[in-house]
């Protein structure tokens, strides 16, 4: 994980931005919660724990901030709910998922099943 935090710092620093201490809690809960697709409000009710200074807008502007890096991808999952999703290193383009229309459970699709679907958006 830490090397990962590194990684992300670089990123970061590339940018002309800093990993500042709130900005790595989120970072932290992301890849500690790697396997779920966690809303801007669950990454903060879990950032909370860790540092409980931070407020919810701080969490909102450092998850908007990854998403424009790259280094999260902003899902919906047609529920009206922003989720966050990691991306994973050295992916040329984002992973597709598939939902259950009737539980809502979530696969992820790691295949580039859908690479000519994705020229022709």
């Amino acid at each position: 994980m830490e090397g990962r935090i590194q990684r992300i710092k670089s990123q970061l620093h590339e940018a002309s931005y800093k990993l500042t201490p709130q900005r790595e809690a989120t970072v932290r809960i992301l890849l500690e919660n790697e396997k779920d697709h966690l809303s801007a409000e669950d990454v903060y009710l879990r950032v909370k724990d860790i540092s409980p200074d931070i407020g919810l807008a701080t969490v909102y502007r450092t998850l908007e901030l990854l998403t424009e890096l790259r280094v999260v991808d902003k899902i919906n999952f047609g529920d009206g709910v922003a989720r966050y999703d990691l991306r994973k290193e050295g992916a040329k383009h984002f992973h597709h998922h598939l939902v259950c229309l009737e539980c809502g459970s979530v696969e992820e699709i790691q295949e580039d099943l859908l690479d000519d679907v994705e020229k022709n958006c």
